[in-house]
């Protein structure tokens, strides 16, 4: 079984198509890294996946079966900008989130749950944060509580929409070793990403995406030059084989 199967994705904002007729087959055990330009549909393409946003025509599966059929097998890390972080609740309570597919909504976090959200939080550094008000957090360390909270959740797919944006340098190689982690376990993660000089060294297999898909497989046979070309069209500029630079910025 795939672990997420997309076939002939369609969505449209106002009758503006967003994507179109995208199609491909997640494996399972590898980093996938959905790549293309600012509105290509990178993120409109995980919200889709997760029943967030309705979609005009195509079929999206998890482990061959519908996504709400399969919920509580799927992780997802939002961009950091569309979370309300004045929320009134600390570190813990939101990586507790996490387990409320396995706890249920209305009852309460047993020992056991919150033993391993502070488990979650030590392994990306948050531990000693754990009562601290996310509002009270910088950016990095709200994303570190972000990606413990979908540790918690023990998910077997992930979705991660541009974990990476606006952390530091820390943060940003706690994230690629939380990632590699996830992979060792047999888990499929599928990230949204910019920095395109990062790609080869961060990713297994990317989908290279401009409202359509323009390729998908694994990275060393997919991440050409041609390919970013049809991505990207006319804005790519080469330094050199390790350098890629988007509308002329390194």
């Amino acid at each position: 079984m795939n672990p997420v199967s997309i076939k002939n994705l369609t969505v449209a904002y106002h009758k503006k198509p967003v994507l179109q007729e995208v199609s491909f087959q997640a494996p399972e055990g590898k980093l996938i890294g959905i790549i293309g330009p600012n509105g290509a549909g990178k993120s409109t393409l995980i919200k889709a996946a997760l029943g967030l946003i309705p979609t005009a025509s195509g079929e999206i599966k998890v482990f061959d079966d519908q996504y709400k059929k399969q919920r509580k097998r799927v992780g997802y890390v939002p961009q950091r900008g569309s979370v309300d972080w004045d929320f009134p609740t600390n570190a813990l309570d939101v990586v507790l989130m996490g387990r409320y597919g396995h706890i249920g909504w209305l009852k309460r976090p047993k020992k056991r749950d919150v033993e391993l959200a502070k488990s979650c939080l030590d392994k990306v550094g948050m531990l000693e944060f754990a009562n601290r008000q996310i509002s009270q957090l910088s950016g990095g360390q709200q994303q570190r509580v972000f990606l413990a909270r979908a540790l918690a959740q023990d998910a077997d797919v992930y979705f991660m929409d541009e974990p990476f944006v606006g952390v530091d340098a820390a943060t940003e190689k706690a994230i690629i070793s939380l990632l590699n982690e996830l992979k060792a376990k047999g888990k499929t993660v599928l990230v949204v990403h910019h920095d395109l000089q990062t790609v080869e060294e961060y990713f297994d297999w990317v989908l290279l995406l401009n409202m359509r898909k323009i390729a998908f497989g694994p990275t060393k046979s997919t991440f050409t030059v041609d390919n970013l070309q049809k991505t990207y069209g006319g804005r790519l500029t080469f330094l050199t084989d390790q350098q890629v630079a988007v509308d002329g910025k390194q």
